[in-house]
């Protein structure tokens, strides 16, 4: 069924295509190639018909306006102009013969270039000529025509304008002169078989003698002025005109306030080219006040790296006006680089007006405030009472009325603010920074380009800020009042045509009947500018013939009330109103003494004069209020803070690094700064890049120019998502760090401030997906991610390289950082779309396919602990801690260097990095509990299998390299060793087992056996530190699942499962959720929750199933009592009688006997050898296999330790029963052993706590194994009869 139109259409408009960005860019988002102009659209060839005589001046304004734009071109052309000297071709000495050939190429490149230049001496010939002639036509006695007209003055300024800065740009070029030095050289060679060359080479000079000699432009138009008959009446009228309008800051927009300025030492110099010029000057405009303004602006923006000084230029062209050269209160005004460092800060102080932006953004912080809030309120007005229908007609005008004063207040602050950044950068480019180099440079001095004395050196943090803040709050403003063009168009509108309807048919009725009711030639000024102007069909009173029928003063004379219609006046309306009015109070006469409004000798009343003069000024804005955009676009550019094309060409270098690059210094300022308030400003100057773009391709119309920004730009967004991303991570990374830090260690410290983090706002930078840059739109968001993901796995990485270049105690320091970085991650996925920390991690440690168990971080450990900790880490059995031997390793560990990183990577921020330090090196002496818990964490259970069954393996193997070595040892034993007698006491019976047990060239053989079961002993303790954590950790999963799987404890300590449900609770929770939706005929799509049951009911499988989890030790301990069975015929050999063997028997115990008591009389002998060497795990290694083999008896009985001990404590009963004297010697002689006989007891304790641990975990008479599932899962304990036929898995003995 077709939706009909008007239902579509309704439905499109509740759409909302409005997301959460937020507004953290300016206006120049977009490149365009149209801009409008305030000037009539049709050249004000509608003025004729108001029948004002203005034929002449029309035509002379539209001729000037002409010869504007194409100066404009013309300087665009110079100011772009760049060396094409520097390109040209050397030819080697082997290709001197083509050297006429090059000058041909040379010239024919060079001439094109030089085409140009004469175009602009030709052209600024024509336009002094005419600018001269048009003044010349208003300044005879005879003058029958009207004008000039407030317009015609405003394009004979700017005109002049164009020629003052044509001719500075001309001085400052240098690379013009030497081009045409080549081109001229080129021409000689290339000319000399040319015939007629002679009006060329008077081009040439003519050429040479333009651009040669200095302002040459201004006195060619002086010339051209005073050809015929002086204008100094013109030239006086637009001194007097450009000093009200700066004194009266008449000019609404900063370029016209800078043409002023550029153009009034111009005028004046020109204006006192004689005593009797200047002395009626001075008549017409004291010259104190021209030095107030000289004073207040000593420095003018010209072009964005260029300036200008108007006591440089009057100092310069006095040389060339010899009258002017009199004038010394003027030319001794300083210029800026003669003022003395000691005055520049008193210089601020001194004038109202000073350069730098720092002093002023108290106020200008104050002002945006203010102004966006009352903004905001008028808008709010507006927006209601367009959707009122009915709404008062009074309050409707009341709120456009203050809808207009807003918009014109708001294009004052603009127009301030932005020429206040004009102005700091001329006074920084007229002032370069001379101190030394910073701190933090390491650049020579010599290496400094001048451009960077200017910018990047000239610029404090403060000011950097102060600019970074101007900058957002131009936008900022700008961005607000353009969002609401169309909002205010008509409010805008109809407030103009109320105001110029309530003048023409209000005010001026009133003075017609007053002021001007006997003045006919004045009374008929007035009725021209209401016939030009009035809307009489909006009036709601009387019409106009019968308002002039009632009787003055009567009741109807009052007031009249209009219609609101948004129609407002043209372009030459506006300039018709300003004409009359202006000849309404001067007359006409050029030479009236006093200001434009002043009253010296006119007979109009002060009030009505008044009236006129405001109205005469709101009739100037007027056109830029009706202009909206293109004034908001002109007041909001700023990209002249990146242009710097005389700087390029004084330093001869192609371009500048992005170091010296000012909008670059703001972002780099905003990020390195880590302001809060700055952050979410960090896009704002790139839309210097974008005013910047728009201005080289529309207004300077250069492609390289817009191909260099495009090429910085490219880099300098690269950088700012590099450096911003890392600035992000480091917030985040610190402020996990932060959260993750022990609250003891805090409360402990009196300075627990300082290991806090203060929150910033990256919330408005998350939420950018649409940067406007350069014509393109980005996702910056997006960018962000990207980044971060990369970050991540460069830290995963990282953390795995600082791992692997350290020993196994550094695993808990390895799993607090990933904790944090953990929480990073978790925090930061609130904010952006980053892949999940889990794939990251697999990802780094290369454990990404479902069938493999081992990964980066499980072969490291393996590979740490073979090569490491199993030879040189020693066990302390009491302290339940691994620690190094401080014996040198037989065979050094070569491992890498510890890779050197960002505090980023580790814990954020340097006080953070201390603190997690300290914790770690709490850790890096041992190996104990809190590892083995950060391996279980690190491995979980994926991994934790495969380095089981290495260790398992690795047992099997040293099991196997024992068997040789034993059977070496066995060898070596007497035939017959009995029982150690009594009668021999301690020493005798020490003396007895150093004659047997004769293994003296064994000694090698020895140590390599103690070795092996050094290494055997520590991997069946870590075995048990192993079992201990998982048991922990499986019993807090336990505690956690169980309630959702419905178990109990049964009364046999077994998990049951309750019996009055068939399914666990959470299978239930789904099933009856379920039924429950699927019963209800509203919920008409249940499949989702019929999905989830099923995943209930697969997770309650799975989970059941894994329960039951094995000791990971009594798995151990049945592998290594499957591995002894290879060898078990050899070292428990069945005794031939069936009785004990005590005397010749070789079996495993008696060899580890004799071991042992080697081992403990060389520990006596050198306490810090054998202890330091090898530790508890001998033991550990000793008893287990003795255990596994079934000699735990025999051993307790014939071990030669456990003997000799037997004889001390026998040999102590003895002495106390004999006499004194015998006691004494003998009691000396058990005093000499003493250190033996406590290392003996010792190691009899050691053992008879390793044997009972072996018994409880793994009991003889009823063994208790358990076996690994083809899953990696431990099963659950099993129960079976000490038979041969028992391991199912395993092989044993006799299999």
């Amino acid at each position: 069924m077709a939706v009909p139109v008007e239902e579509a259409i309704a439905a499109l408009s509740t759409f909302s295509l409005e997301d959460d960005q937020p507004d953290v860019q300016g206006l120049a988002v977009l490149l365009s190639t149209e801009r409008h102009a305030t000037n009539s659209p049709i050249e004000y060839s509608d003025v004729a018909a108001y029948r004002l005589s203005l034929a002449e001046d029309t035509k002379a304004i539209n001729q000037l306006n002409t010869l504007i734009q194409e100066g404009k071109e013309m300087a665009s052309v110079l100011y772009t102009y760049r060396s094409c000297v520097k390109a040209l071709p050397q030819l080697p000495e082997s290709m001197k013969q083509s050297q006429a050939d090059l000058y041909l190429e040379t010239y024919q490149v060079l001439d094109l270039e030089m085409s140009r230049l004469r175009e602009i001496q030709r052209w600024q010939a024509s336009a002094a000529s005419k600018l001269a002639a048009d003044m010349q036509r208003f300044s005879r006695p005879e003058r029958r025509i009207n004008g000039p007209t407030i317009t015609h003055l405003w394009s004979m300024l700017k005109l002049l304008d164009v020629l003052v800065e044509l001719d500075h740009l001309k001085n400052a070029k240098a690379s013009i002169p030497n081009d045409f030095s080549w081109y001229k050289r080129t021409f000689t060679q290339v000319s000399a078989q040319w015939q007629d060359t002679d009006s060329m080479r008077e081009e040439l000079d003519d050429l040479q003698i333009f651009l040669s000699t200095r302002w040459a432009i201004l006195l060619n138009l002086h010339v051209e002025m005073f050809r015929v008959n002086n204008v100094e009446d013109v030239l006086q009228v637009l001194i007097v005109f450009c000093v009200e309008s700066l004194e009266l800051d008449f000019a609404l927009l900063f370029p016209e306030r800078h043409t002023l300025l550029r153009v009034l030492p111009v005028l004046v110099v020109l204006a006192t080219s004689s005593e009797k010029d200047g002395e009626s000057l001075y008549k017409r405009v004291k010259i104190n006040r021209l030095i107030n303004i000289f004073k207040n602006d000593p420095v003018i923006p010209a072009f964005p790296d260029l300036h200008l000084s108007p006591a440089a230029i009057l100092k310069e062209l006095s040389m060339y006006f010899q009258k002017f050269s009199s004038q010394t209160r003027l030319l001794t005004l300083p210029a800026p680089h003669e003022i003395p460092v000691r005055e520049t800060h008193e210089y601020p102080l001194q004038f109202p007006r000073h350069y730098l932006i720092i002093n002023h953004i108290g106020a200008i912080r104050a002002e945006h405030d203010d102004f966006a809030i009352r903004f905001a309120s008028a808008m709010n007005q507006i927006v209601l009472l367009k959707s009122t229908d009915g709404a008062d007609i009074e309050w409707g005008k009341e709120a456009k009325g203050n809808m207009y004063d807003m918009v014109v207040e708001g294009f004052q602050l603009l127009s301030r603010w932005t020429g206040r950044v004009w102005e700091q950068c001329a006074w920084k480019f007229s002032r370069p920074c001379k101190d030394a180099i910073p701190l933090e440079s390491h650049e020579t001095p010599t290496s400094f380009f001048d451009y960077e004395k200017v910018v990047r050196w000239n610029y404090t943090a403060e000011e950097r800020k102060a600019l970074v803040e101007l900058v957002s709050y131009i936008k900022g403003i700008g961005s607000m009042m353009q969002r609401c063009d169309t909002l205010v168009a008509d409010a805008l509108w109809e407030t103009i045509h109320a105001e110029v309807q309530d003048f023409v048919q209000n005010k001026l009725a009133t003075m017609m009947r007053t002021t001007f009711r006997k003045k006919k030639d004045l009374s008929r000024i007035l009725s021209d500018m209401r016939t030009l102007s009035a809307d009489w069909m909006a009036n709601t009173s009387k019409p106009e013939p019968e308002l002039h029928s009632l009787p003055h003063g009567g009741e109807e004379s009052r007031g009249n009330s209009f219609y609101p219609r948004p129609v407002a006046p043209t372009a030459a309306q506006v300039h018709c109103l300003q004409f009359l009015i202006y000849e309404l109070v001067s007359g006409g006469n050029l030479r009236k003494p006093g200001g434009l409004f002043g009253n010296s000798s006119s007979e109009i009343s002060i009030n009505d004069l008044k009236q006129l003069e405001t109205f005469f000024y709101k009739l100037s804005f007027f056109l830029h209020i009706l202009d909206y955009t293109v004034t908001i676009g002109t007041l909001t550019d700023i990209g002249f803070l990146w242009f710097r094309e005389f700087y390029l060409e004084s330093s001869r270098v192609i371009q500048f690094p992005i170091e010296c690059s000012l909008p670059w210094m703001l972002v780099d300022h905003v990020i390195e700064s880590q302001d809060g308030g700055l952050l979410e400003s960090v896009l704002m100057p790139f839309d210097i890049y974008n005013d910047s773009a728009q201005h080289a391709l529309v207004v300077l119309k250069q492609r390289f120019l817009y191909d260099e920004i495009e090429a910085e730009v490219d880099l300098c967004f690269d950088q700012l998502v590099f450096m911003l991303s890392e600035n992000i991570f480091t917030y985040y990374k610190s402020r996990a760090a932060s959260e993750l830090l022990d609250p003891s260690f805090l409360f402990a410290l009196d300075n627990g401030d300082k290991y806090s983090v203060q929150p910033a706002r990256f919330n408005a930078i998350f939420k950018m997906r649409r940067v406007k840059l350069l014509g393109r739109t980005i996702d910056f968001r997006n960018l962000i991610t990207q980044r971060m993901n990369k970050v991540f796995r460069e830290n995963i990485d990282f953390l795995f390289d600082r791992f692997e270049s350290q020993d196994l105690c550094a695993v808990v320091e390895l799993q607090q950082l990933l904790e944090i970085l953990r929480l990073t991650h978790q925090v930061l996925s609130e904010h952006l779309s980053i892949d999940s920390f889990t794939l990251m991690l697999n990802e780094m440690q290369e454990n990404i396919s479902l069938i493999s168990y081992s990964s980066r971080l499980s072969s490291q450990i393996w590979t740490e602990m073979q090569n490491d900790f199993l030879p040189n880490f020693i066990l302390c059995n009491t302290t339940q801690r691994f620690i190094r031997s401080s014996k040198v390793p037989r065979h050094p560990v070569q491992k890498p260097t510890v890779p050197f990183a960002k505090p980023s990577f580790y814990c954020g921020s340097p006080e953070l990095n201390m603190a997690y330090q300290s914790f770690a090196r709490l850790h890096s002496g041992f190996f104990g509990i809190p590892h083995m818990f950060a391996i279980v964490k690190l491995l979980q259970s994926r991994s934790i299998p495969w380095l089981i069954r290495a260790l398992l393996d690795h047992i099997s193997s040293k099991i196997t390299s024992l068997e040789p070595k034993i059977t070496g040892l066995q060898e070596a034993l007497p035939k017959s060793i009995g029982l150690l007698p009594f009668d021999g006491g301690v020493a005798g019976c020490q003396k007895f087992v150093q004659e047997h047990l004769n293994w003296g060239s064994k000694s090698e053989l020895k140590a390599e056996i103690i070795h092996d079961l050094k290494e055997i002993g520590s991997i069946l303790y870590w075995m048990g530190l192993l079992d201990i954590v998982m048991r922990e950790v499986e019993t807090t999963q336990f505690m956690q699942i169980a309630p959702w799987l419905g178990l109990t404890p049964g009364t046999d300590e077994q998990v049951q499962q309750t019996q009055d449900a068939k399914d666990s609770p959470i299978v239930n929770l789904f099933k009856s959720a379920t039924s429950a939706l699927g019963s209800n005929a509203q919920y008409r799509n249940p499949s989702p929750f019929f999905t989830m049951s099923k995943q209930a009911e697969a997770a309650d499988l799975l989970y059941k199933t894994n329960m039951h989890t094995g000791s990971v030790l009594e798995y151990t301990l049945a592998f290594t009592s499957a591995a002894l069975d290879r060898c078990r015929s050899k070292w428990s050999a069945v005794p031939k009688t069936g009785f004990i063997d005590i005397t010749t028997s070789k079996d495993f115990y008696r060899v580890f006997s004799g071991l042992q008591f080697g081992y403990l009389e060389e520990s006596v002998q050198d306490p810090s050898n054998n202890r330091e060497s090898f530790g508890d795990s001998v033991a550990w290694g000793g008893c287990t296999i003795i255990y596994l083999l079934g000699q735990q008896l025999h051993f307790e009985l014939f071990d030669f330790s456990y003997q000799l001990l037997n004889v001390a404590e026998a040999e102590s009963a003895t002495i106390t029963q004999t006499l004194p004297s015998d006691r004494t010697r003998n009691a000396n002689y058990v005093q000499g052993s003493e250190n033996l006989l406590e290392a003996m007891k010792k190691a009899r304790r050691l053992n008879n706590h390793v044997f009972s641990m072996l018994k409880a975990c793994c009991p003889l008479e009823d063994k208790i194994a358990c076996a690994i599932k083809q899953s990696g899962a431990p099963l659950h304990r099993v129960k079976y009869e000490n038979t041969v036929s028992a391991f199912e898995t395993l092989p044993q003995k006799g299999a």
